[in-house]
């Protein structure tokens, strides 16, 4: 009976051990650096807590201390709240180079009583232009809300408060690049997009109501750093089930405002080939 005891305990321990590692709670004093914005970036609360800021003369931003080769990461974000027009609010993952890939949340202030849009878009070897904006079916800047993007060799899906709401599929197989051989950081932004964010640039920042913050807490990071140690983390298979796929769908239809995806006019020469698989 005591062996059976012990061999159970070490069994535990093994499991806990190993989600230990495959999971990161994060500090952001262990896990970041705040990499530009003079002062306008803060850690906080021993680290549970960071605050960007931008006013007339800057913006902030932090970055990881590592790259990444898939994960699945979950931030939480409190938006600038009230007249935020002309500010981008980002949460994104990027690598490198000219040639870079990157995922992008980017949230795009408004007018005070105006929503937020949030902009994803998938850059690929340096070519992006696959944007999806939507509306968000709550206020963003009155508390916290948990933004994730999982990203393995199938599959990229951002998540709003583990809601599905865009998917981007490996479709190497039809001449379709993806984002699948360049470590990525896991980069944040808060910083002056006046000539693009709100209205297409025609509404651009007041800056009497600066300084403007947004505020990150519960980073939760689920990664491997190269492909040959992800074969046994769980999400290294993960896709959407029916009714996740659902979930996505319904998003789309009643908040989705923009998809690149059925914009002809920007393509004159036909969709990109993912669309017709999406």
């Amino acid at each position: 009976m005591a062996e059976k005891l012990v061999v159970t305990l070490m069994v535990v321990y093994f499991f806990m051990v190993n989600a230990k590692a495959d999971t990161t709670i994060g500090n952001f004093n262990q896990d970041f650096n705040i990499t530009w914005g003079d002062g306008r970036g803060k850690m906080l609360n021993n680290g549970q807590l960071l605050t960007l800021s931008l006013d007339n003369y800057s913006g902030s931003g932090f970055q990881s201390k590592n790259p990444y080769l898939f994960g699945k990461m979950d931030m939480q974000l409190k938006l600038v709240p009230g007249n935020s027009a002309g500010t981008v609010t980002s949460f994104y993952l990027s690598s490198d180079g000219s040639n870079h890939d990157e995922l992008d949340f980017e949230f795009l202030g408004n007018l005070s009583g105006d929503p937020y849009i949030l902009q994803t878009n998938v850059f690929v070897q340096g070519q992006g232009n696959r944007e999806q904006k939507f509306y968000l079916w709550f206020d963003p800047t009155k508390d916290f809300h948990t933004y994730s993007i999982l990203w393995n060799p199938e599959t990229i899906i951002f998540f709003v408060d583990q809601t599905p709401i865009r998917q981007f599929k490996n479709l190497e197989s039809y001449n379709v690049p993806f984002p699948n051989k360049q470590p990525m950081w896991i980069k944040s932004s808060l910083w002056d997009g006046s000539n693009w964010a709100t209205r297409g640039g025609l509404v651009k920042i007041d800056w009497t109501q600066a300084p403007f913050t947004a505020s990150y807490r519960n980073f939760v990071a689920q990664v491997c750093q190269k492909s040959s140690s992800c074969s046994n983390k769980s999400w290294i298979t993960e896709s959407l089930d029916s009714s996740s796929e659902g979930k996505m769908k319904w998003v789309q239809k009643n908040y989705m405002i923009y998809n690149y995806c059925t914009d002809a006019k920007r393509f004159p020469e036909g969709l990109p080939v993912e669309c017709k698989y999406t």
